[in-house]
């Protein structure tokens, strides 16, 4: 038994941006965006139960299901057997429900602040600590998959390859680019995403996973973004826009409604970009991030 003791953790990841989406075959692909989820935990024996609660980054109190959060915070302290109850907090910049993997930055965060919490006496791995988040995600049902893919993006940066299946990490490089990423007002959740139209795009987003593989990142997100769009009803619109402009890739980012373009660095293109997506006069807004490629989650 680790010895339990009152005590507070940090812990923080950021968000990501889709090349495959996950649902249609089990394989994935993702990469970090720097935009950042930050957790607080505190244990101590006088707390009965494990409570959480979200912030936004202006400090006020988010309406959200802090089921993910708190079962996050119960994995750990049932891995390393401690018996205290917990208090966890989240502060988050990433939009809920936009396809931003908002779910996967605060099951990493959370995660990562509990076992800060515990002590320095707690070693493990980071594929094994991201898995923790991928099970929290999975018992509360805010995932199909465990959205390992996600996870890993938001957790150790840079571009992922994964095998969300038997939660392989297969590839992992460094991208130096610039993301503008298109963020509706309206939300959409993974968990009300109709599984069996995905499913029907299978052997196309297998095609997209392989390009991905060997490095041609950029068609396989467009690819991976024309066929989501199709199976889930999204107007492609927005990527056509990106496209005609010269950027060479562009996805729905998960399930929706964002979308996220690669731009390397192409001051115009970034303006021409921007231009044709306000053309379209979409209630949202525009967000330039660049890709993040260091590890946030350091154990």
């Amino acid at each position: 038994m680790t010895a339990a003791r009152s005590g507070k953790g940090h812990g923080r990841a950021s968000g990501a941006g889709t090349i495959i989406n996950a649902i249609a075959t089990l394989k994935g692909a993702a990469f970090g965006i720097d935009l950042w989820t930050e957790a607080e935990v505190e244990l101590g024996a006088d707390l009965k139960v494990v409570q959480g609660e979200i912030v936004h980054d202006l400090g006020t109190e988010m309406p959200g299901d802090t089921r993910l959060i708190e079962r996050c915070v119960e994995l750990v302290l049932r891995k390393f057997d401690v018996p205290l109850g917990a208090y966890v907090k989240t502060r988050s910049e990433i939009p809920i429900g936009s396809g931003l993997k908002s779910s996967s930055a605060a099951a990493n965060a959370t995660v990562a602040a509990t076992l800060n919490a515990i002590g320095a006496e707690v070693t493990i791995g980071a594929l094994d600590a991201i898995g923790i988040g991928v099970d929290a995600a999975l018992d509360v049902g805010v995932s199909i998959t465990g959205a390992f893919d996600d996870a890993c993006a938001s957790a150790l940066g840079g571009i992922v390859i994964t095998d969300n299946e038997k939660r392989v990490l297969l590839k992992r490089v460094e991208r130096d680019a610039t993301v503008l990423i298109l963020v509706p007002r309206a939300r959409a959740f993974t968990a009300d995403t109709n599984v069996l139209r995905s499913k029907v795009i299978a052997p196309w987003i297998g095609r997209a996973h392989e390009w991905a593989l060997k490095g041609r990142f950029d068609e396989a997100m467009t690819l991976n973004g024309f066929l989501y769009c199709a199976a889930l009803g999204f107007d492609p619109e927005p990527m056509l826009r990106a496209l005609e402009c010269g950027v060479t890739g562009v996805s729905l980012s998960g399930t929706g409604p964002s979308f996220v373009a690669v731009l390397n660095e192409h001051e115009e293109l970034e303006e021409r970009v921007r231009e044709a997506w306000q053309s379209m006069q979409l209630e949202g807004k525009i967000v330039k991030r660049r890709i993040q490629n260091k590890p946030s989650f350091r154990l």
